[in-house]
């Protein structure tokens, strides 16, 4: 990056056209005089003369501009920021029972399982946080780990999609424990600020932990705990598989505890959401993300070379060179 220091100095710049131009009307003082002018015309036939005329007229004109643009100071740039940033430890808890492959959701028309939803809006999520360590707890009977809180984003995301539910005798929704097994991950942490972001679509119906107790061992630890309730209220289409091994639509209840969810929410200072469709699920996501900034200190280091000297050594070489011209080739006699 070019800069001048003291750019006022370039209006002279403007100034060079009219000093040549009256230069070149006002014509040279007559050094000899003649009583024929035959000689003298013969003399201004050559070429040198001729030559000789442009030098007198262009070199100090090149000179004074180059003088002038040494005199506004030129510069030349070096620019270095660096950016501190101090990011948030996030552990994301997500529910993987079995009711999490109801079809009460829509992408594009089209009737898409809760689990799949909440994946594709949890990886963005996870995009959006280049600078924060974030890790997976994935729960349904129990809680399991998915992925340590880590910066490797992209491994996160191969992770992430692996999550499946649960089915059988692992099915259930163990919230007290799958908080605990979050906070547990964010203990011995050195972070400033330490954030459980909790998405269930149940009741917790297992577990050896209740949500309340985990809840405050988690305010304890300085962890922030936002939940989120995820599912339509009533009746939901999920798929069963019956005794013939096909799969089939039942409709059945679908019931999420949102006083346990606000309570553990409002305990650990986090906040309290319902999702019921894919547009509000995302809005959540982009709601918690903007809330939970993660805080950067920006340090921008400059320094600046002087080029003066590439513009006022040709300037006086210029001038040198039509000095020693005017004393030797084009000397003019007295």
């Amino acid at each position: 990056m070019i800069r001048f220091l003291q750019p006022e100095w370039l209006w002279l710049l403007a100034a060079l056209p009219i000093v040549m131009l009256l230069r070149g009307r006002r014509g040279p003082v007559a050094a000899i005089e003649f009583s024929d002018v035959g000689l003298a015309r013969e003399v201004a036939r050559r070429s040198r003369s001729k030559i000789g005329g442009w030098v007198w007229l262009l070199l100090p004109l090149i000179a004074a501009a180059l003088m002038i643009v040494g005199l506004a100071r030129p510069q030349r740039g070096h620019s270095r920021t660096e950016i501190t940033a101090n990011g948030i430890d996030i552990v994301l808890g997500l529910d993987v029972s079995g009711s999490m492959q109801a079809l009460d959701f829509l992408v594009d028309q089209q009737r898409v399982n809760r689990i799949e939803v909440v994946k594709s809006v949890v990886a963005k999520f996870i995009e959006e946080r280049p600078n924060d360590r974030i890790g997976i707890i994935a729960f349904a009977a129990a809680p399991y780990l998915v992925s340590p809180l880590t910066l490797d984003h992209d491994w996160l995301q191969q992770n992430l999609e692996r999550v499946s539910t649960a089915a059988g005798n692992d099915d259930g929704t163990a919230i007290g424990s799958a908080i605990a097994a979050a906070v547990n991950r964010l203990r011995t942490t050195q972070a400033k600020s330490k954030v459980v972001i909790l998405l269930t679509d149940g009741m917790n119906n297992t577990g050896k932990i209740a949500p309340i107790a985990a809840a405050e061992a988690a305010k304890a630890m300085g962890v922030k705990i936002y939940t989120i309730g995820v599912g339509v209220r009533g009746m939901a289409p999920i798929p069963v598989r019956d005794p013939a091994g096909h799969m089939r639509l039942v409709m059945d209840k679908v019931d999420v505890d949102e006083k346990t969810l606000q309570t553990v929410a409002s305990e650990t200072g986090g906040s309290f959401y319902r999702a019921t469709d894919t547009d509000s699920l995302e809005k959540i996501y982009e709601q918690i993300n903007r809330l939970e900034k993660t805080a950067q200190t920006v340090q921008k280091f400059e320094h600046y070379d002087e080029l003066y000297s590439w513009a006022l050594i040709p300037s006086i070489a210029f001038l040198s060179f039509g000095v020693l011209l005017q004393h030797t080739r084009f000397r003019r006699l007295p």
